[in-house]
């Protein structure tokens, strides 16, 4: 018998003032069950960094040719396409190729270097492609910030990112990688 993902109900109270987007989003997200709780936070994450009211998950780990957020046109092109993680380069060549915009939230402290010195030779050369590193201790405490219901105020200041619920505050240093 197949395991069900988890479902998990998310208000997000986004404060974004280096994009001037202020808006409440509540958000159903299922967890794949091969998903850690770090990696569902990181989509969350990921989405009040991009937020907008098209802005949407997809099926994400359950599907091989769409991303974990996307957001479309009215003419259901893809404006915008979120990927987490180390994900091979064929797969950023394919989404470069379908998307207007690709954002790659990489993470997984030591493991990022060597996947990115493998890379970044091959992605240089996609003018619509940015990569972005989330550092390991940050990312390890938005983990434990996980559960069925969660509310947080997100704050976003300079490229500072604030997590915060009523019992915790979480700091994320998003750092832009360099394609060339």
């Amino acid at each position: 018998m197949a395991l069900k993902a988890t479902i998990h109900k998310a208000t997000l109270n986004i404060a974004d003032m280096d994009r001037h987007y202020y808006a409440d989003h509540h958000l159903t997200v299922a967890q794949h069950p091969s998903e850690n709780n770090e990696r569902m936070m990181i989509r969350l994450l990921a989405f009040a960094l991009n937020a907008s009211e098209h802005l949407e998950f997809t099926k994400g780990l359950s599907t091989d040719d769409e991303p974990e957020l996307w957001q479309k046109s009215l003419s259901d092109e893809i404006e915008l396409w979120i990927e987490l993680g180390l994900p091979e380069e064929g797969r950023l060549r394919k989404a470069c190729n379908r998307a207007r915009q690709v954002i790659l939230y990489a993470y997984g402290g030591r493991a990022v270097p060597l996947w990115w010195e493998k890379n970044h030779n091959k992605l240089s050369r996609f003018n619509n492609l940015s990569l972005v590193y989330l550092p390991q201790e940050a990312t390890e405490a938005l983990a434990k910030l996980s559960k069925r219901s969660m509310s947080f105020q997100i704050t976003i200041q300079d490229g500072e990112v604030s997590v915060s619920n009523d019992e915790a505050l979480v700091n994320v240093t998003p750092e832009p990688m360099a394609l060339n």
